[in-house]
C-alpha cells in the first residue's frame, strides 16, 4: 500500500517541487497540499494521510502549535519536519510539542524518502544535520539560553520582531490584536534580558536564531 503525504508549505513552489520529488518514489502518493496550518487541519480530517510532511515556518497558526494539535488530535498520525532551519532550538520545539521526525530543506531525496518511511512505520528520525546540536540541547548537565524558556508564541513572536515585522504587521499575520503581540513583546524581553529592540536583534544574532 502506498503512504499517502500531506504537504504543508505556505511556498506553491515548495510544494510543487516536494510533489514532483514525492511522486518519483516508489508506493509514496501526495494525498493532497495545505498552504497553512488551519488549511492542513482541515485537509487532515478530510484526506487522512499516513504522514504530514510540513514547514515549521509558517503565517498564521505557528508549525509547533500545528504539530501540537495534530499530535493531540491525532496522535498515531506522524508529523515530518522539513525546515530551512538547522538550530537545535527549532528542532527541540518540535519534538516536545509532537513531531515524528526533522529534516532540513537541503536534505538529499534519498533521506527525505529514508525519514517518511520510518516515521510512516512509527519510527522516529532526525536529519544528521541538527542531531548532533539536538543532543547537545537535550543533555541533563546542560544549562538552558534564556529563550529556552520562551513560550511558543513568544518565540514565533521574537522571530518575527528580529526578522523586521512592526507590531502592527505581527497582529495582522496572527490574526492578534497589536496590544496582545506587545505583551508579547514586553514579556519575552524580561525573560531575555534585553532592553531594546537592537539589543533582540543582537540576541538573536548571537544565539543563531537568525544570520
Amino acid at each position: 500500500m502506498s503512504i499517502r503525504i500531506l504537504i504543508t508549505d505556505d511556498h506553491a513552489i515548495v510544494r510543487e517541487g516536494l510533489s514532483r520529488i514525492l511522486g518519483a518514489m516508489a508506493n509514496i502518493e501526495v494525498a493532497g497540499e495545505a498552504a497553512d496550518g488551519a488549511e492542513a487541519l482541515l485537509k487532515i480530517a478530510s484526506l487522512d494521510p499516513d504522514v504530514v510532511l510540513m514547514d515549521i515556518s509558517m503565517p498564521g497558526m505557528s508549525g509547533v502549535d500545528l504539530i501540537g494539535r495534530v499530535h493531540a488530535e491525532r496522535p498515531w498520525l506522524p508529523v515530518l519536519v522539513l525546515s530551512m532551519h538547522k538550530e537545535e532550538q527549532f528542532a527541540v520545539r518540535a519534538f516536545k510539542v509532537g513531531a515524528a521526525g526533522y529534516l532540513t530543506k537541503d536534505c538529499a531525496p534519498e533521506e527525505l524518502e529514508q525519514a517518511i518511511r520510518r516515521v510512516a512505520a512509527g519510527g522516529k528520525y532526525i536529519s544528521s544535520e541538527v542531531a548532533d546540536a539536538l543532543a547537545n540541547a537535550i543533555l541533563p548537565s546542560r544549562v538552558g539560553a534564556p529563550h529556552e524558556r520562551l513560550s511558543n508564541r513568544e518565540f514565533q513572536v521574537f522571530r518575527m520582531l528580529v526578522s523586521g515585522q512592526s507590531i502592527n504587521e505581527i497582529a495582522q499575520e496572527l490574526s492578534l490584536s497589536a496590544n496582545t503581540i506587545s505583551t508579547h513583546k514586553h514579556r519575552l524581553m524580561n525573560k531575555l534580558g534585553t532592553e531594546n529592540s537592537a539589543s533582540l536583534v543582537r540576541y538573536a544574532l548571537t544565539h543563531q536564531i537568525i544570520q
